[in-house]
């Protein structure tokens, strides 16, 4: 939802300036998606030992990777089915690692984070099985269904809950409502489509 307005100024003030840089074409974006999940990953320990800020750092740097590895493969002409797979697998892998890593903080978020998790799975499935059916006329290496809650909309809703602790059950609330939402519009314009 917020990502479609905020990419391009995004994209043209931190993303455009590295893409021009000298050798910028010799990294591989594979490479650029491993950056992705070891720094997201890497956010996990940092939450379960309570330190917030780092593992924040560590989740904005992960999306920052995240959204170069594909503008570097478009770039190189090296977008491939591998990378496209490696993205949506690294971006599950580190949305897993923060969510248990907001459990690990405090276990008593348990059935919160179950929830999350159930949504984030309803979700998920709901977005690859559509985009079987549906023909692909983006720039991604897949069909891209748009939904109330999206990759930007969840860090956003991650940093909140990292950095407003004593919020985390509206938070979470918010997160699973806006998931299972999105699965619901999601198959609804999939069944309009048909």
């Amino acid at each position: 939802m917020l990502e479609p307005l905020c990419r391009p100024a995004f994209h043209r003030v931190l993303v455009a300036p590295l893409l021009c840089l000298p050798g910028i074409d010799r990294v591989s974006p594979n490479w650029v998606t491993a950056l992705a999940l070891i720094t997201g990953f890497a956010a996990l320990p940092l939450l379960a030992f309570n330190l917030p800020y780092w593992a924040l750092g560590l989740l904005l740097l992960s999306g920052y990777c995240d959204i170069l590895d594909g503008s570097l493969a478009r770039q190189q002409g090296t977008d491939s089915p591998l990378g496209t797979v490696l993205d949506i697998l690294s971006d599950r892998i580190v949305e897993s690692a923060i969510l248990l890593g907001l459990l690990f903080q405090e276990l008593a978020r348990g059935p919160w984070v179950a929830g999350m998790f159930a949504a984030t799975l309803v979700c998920v499935t709901s977005f690859l099985v559509v985009g079987i059916f549906v023909q692909n006329n983006t720039q991604k290496g897949f069909y891209y269904s748009p939904g109330l809650i999206e990759r930007l909309e969840a860090f956003v809703i991650f940093a909140l809950m990292i950095l407003l602790p004593q919020y985390f059950t509206i938070l979470a609330f918010i997160y699973i409502v806006l998931v299972l939402l999105t699965s619901v519009i999601r198959v609804i314009e999939f069944c309009r489509q048909l």
